[in-house]
């Protein structure tokens, strides 16, 4: 049963602001670790920010944020110059809320204080006024006198949310915000904190590590590697026709195979597929392990099964094949009524699969 979340007051609606990057770069005195990215997201987007560990993610929210100065390049705000050549407004006079992965709740502070704590400006009457509305907007009105360790994993995300929301800030920047929350709260807590960003309609940049969560939350999608942003666009564009290996290998786990690209087709051990727009030369096939369909033996291509593991909505199986150093994965919804060592046909469907240029060694 999925986990029920308090009821809560609709969130207020916040005057959402345009978050550009222009050709910012930074460095933390070696490598840079920000390379002229140019990203632009639109008032009221949420926009998640993915890649692997250290491709410059947090630090483009922390540019974002104020918490950091760019070396180059520019971040505005609304058209408004917020950190440049010339320029650099405060965190505080930035109206950017941030979010960060541990929450960083004060522990001796009630969680009405919490809230409170980023309320700056408003007479202390107003602030607490306010305070209670976003912890009302999150479910957790009635826990304001509490401390946050009185509190679960997922209630301290809200409290963190209430906090982030109080002040109404036009644009909420949000590092790996459920990374801390088991699986089952993780769904919960997010689809919930979804909606509440929907109905403030803050603009919100949401940064992750997970493929899936960030195909979930975004608007669209920004991928970052080596401090570079590589991919831009609809989840659904990105994940059906990325423009990299890098993005294919990212989005989904895939059977590589290299083969050679002749008038738009190329020549591997599991048969001829179309090539597109690649050029003639070496490349590299993607199978996804959902594209391969099981057949009877005889029919489709040979193989055979070699490990089958059932892990509730799908079966993980490795097939050998022949003219293959290495079993190919695949992931089958239906039964499969075969055992280890035993003989398949295996089909592969063409739309699941994706040819790229090799890349330089």
């Amino acid at each position: 049963m999925a986990t029920r979340l308090a009821p809560r007051s609709p969130a207020p609606v916040s005057i959402a602001a345009h978050l550009a990057f222009d050709d910012v770069h930074h460095s933390y005195g070696g490598p840079e670790s920000i390379r002229g990215v140019t990203l632009s997201v639109d008032p009221g987007e949420v926009v998640s920010l993915v890649g692997p560990s250290g491709c410059g993610k947090t630090t483009l929210l922390r540019l974002a944020a104020g918490l950091e100065r760019p070396n180059a390049g520019r971040v505005l705000l609304d058209s408004l110059e917020i950190a440049g050549p010339d320029s650099f407004v405060p965190p505080e006079k930035r109206g950017i809320g941030l979010m960060f992965q541990d929450n960083a709740l004060f522990p001796h502070m009630t969680n009405l204080d919490n809230v409170r704590f980023g309320l700056r400006g408003f007479s202390r009457d107003e602030a607490e006024r306010q305070a209670v509305l976003a912890l009302d907007r999150v479910g957790l009105g009635s826990r304001g006198g509490e401390y946050p360790h009185m509190l679960s994993g997922g209630e301290q995300q809200r409290v963190a949310l209430a906090r982030a929301i109080a002040p109404r800030p036009a644009v909420i920047l949000m590092d790996e915000p459920f990374s801390g929350l088991d699986s089952r709260l993780r769904d919960t807590v997010r689809g919930e904190t979804l909606a509440i960003l929907r109905e403030a309609r803050a603009t919100c940049v949401i940064v992750t590590h997970d493929a899936e969560e960030a195909m979930r939350v975004g608007d669209r999608i920004a991928l970052m590697n080596e401090g570079r942003l590589v991919e831009f666009g609809d989840p659904q564009a990105i994940y059906r026709h990325p423009k990299s290996l890098f993005a294919a290998r990212f989005f989904c786990e895939v059977n590589e195979l290299s083969g050679w690209v002749h008038r738009r087709q190329i020549e591997t051990p599991l048969g001829t597929f179309d090539a597109g727009e690649v050029r003639d030369g070496e490349a590299v096939v993607c199978i996804r392990p959902q594209g391969l369909r099981l057949k009877l033996p005889g029919q489709g291509l040979p193989g055979r099964i070699v490990a089958h593991r059932f892990v509730g909505e799908v079966n993980l199986l490795e097939i050998a094949m022949p003219g293959l150093e290495e079993p190919v994965l695949a992931r089958v919804r239906e039964p499969v009524n075969r055992e280890e060592g035993e003989d398949v046909g295996v089909e592969i469907d063409p739309a699941e699969v994706l040819v790229f240029a090799s890349p330089p060694p």
